[in-house]
């Protein structure tokens, strides 16, 4: 398939256009930083430029990853999320209404299930998150134009019969936390694969699969995040005592993180459930925390890409 690929200059981006490439399709990235990765630039917000686009490659399928993040908020006005996050999506959709066939994947979150009173951990247990979680009250404008672009799709596909695929992205950036500094980057990234995190290979695998499934499943949301060791029955103790249960089920991890001067995590307020894409589409995740505690155990480098230096790049933007 000949596939545009938004946000081609992003840190997913630059996975997705190679490994889309060695797939057998042909990507073709647009974003309005240039890059290597990079053939058009422009923004999704430019509706004559992405009709321009369209009209050049006459697209089999758009993935459609481009987007302001969380971290944006403090650079961007509100009205700059709306016009990427929600028009920028309509204005792909609009450009695929003609061909029944053609097929969009929306790069989503799981940051917009996230309310204040989950993300301040209130709840006596932790919070099990999958598809079915509501209601859903994003906390800032991220969550709520992400929503709302998820909506716009939903309602496209009932319309207009194209196959759309939203997948909810769990945690994969490489750089610090904005918001957490209690523990190392490198210890952090290690600690959320247990709940919140997967490898960007991963989710642009999930990407690819979500794109050459698209026609057999019509739409569906699914939740990505690298397969969580716990399930329900232990939320209450993740929320009081979540190194006891990692040591139940893997009894080695307090040593091999001793011996790199790590921390188990005390406590879990929230576990995402990244399940139902493995049951529905053909995929399956190549990484999870148990691949973390083999890299300490034989000196592998681990799993997770840190690199604190990392910035967005349109953070480089004026």
């Amino acid at each position: 398939m000949k596939v545009l690929v938004t946000g081609s200059s992003g840190w997913l981006g630059r996975y997705l256009i190679p490994l889309l490439a060695s797939s057998g399709h042909d990507p073709i990235g647009l974003d309005v930083v240039p890059s290597e990765w990079t053939r058009i630039t422009a923004s999704v917000a430019d509706n004559d430029a992405v009709q321009a686009a369209f009209n050049e490659h006459n697209f089999d399928a758009v993935i459609h990853a481009a987007a302001l993040h969380k971290p944006d908020i403090a650079r961007y006005r509100q009205q700059a999320f709306i016009d990427v996050n929600v028009t920028g999506t309509l204005n792909l959709l609009e450009a695929i209404k003609g061909s029944p066939d053609s097929r969009l994947i929306f790069t989503s979150t799981t940051s917009l299930m996230i309310s204040q009173s989950i993300r301040d951990e209130r709840a006596e247990e932790a919070i099990w998150l999958d598809e079915t979680h509501g209601p859903i009250e994003p906390r800032n404008i991220y969550g709520v134009t992400k929503l709302a672009a998820e909506a716009l799709c939903r309602q496209h596909h009932i319309e207009n019969k194209n196959p759309v695929i939203v997948l909810r992205t769990s945690r994969f950036f490489p750089e610090e936390d904005d918001t957490h500094t209690e523990l190392s980057g490198p210890n952090m990234k290690a600690n959320e694969f247990l709940n919140r995190r997967a490898t960007v290979e991963d989710m642009a695998r999930a990407h690819v699969a979500a794109l050459e499934q698209a026609h057999a499943v019509g739409f569906g949301l699914y939740l990505v995040s690298a397969p969580t060791p716990f399930s329900k029955k232990d939320l209450c103790d993740l929320k009081t005592d979540a190194a006891s249960v990692i040591q139940r089920l893997y009894p080695d991890a307090a040593d091999l993180y001793a011996k790199a001067g790590w921390q188990l995590p005390r406590s879990l307020g929230r576990v995402y459930d990244g399940s139902l894409i493995t049951r529905t589409l053909d995929f399956q995740y190549e990484t999870s925390f148990g691949d973390v505690l083999k890299a300490l155990k034989t000196g592998a480098p681990l799993p997770a890409a840190h690199d604190a230096s990392y910035t967005s790049p349109l953070a480089s933007q004026p």
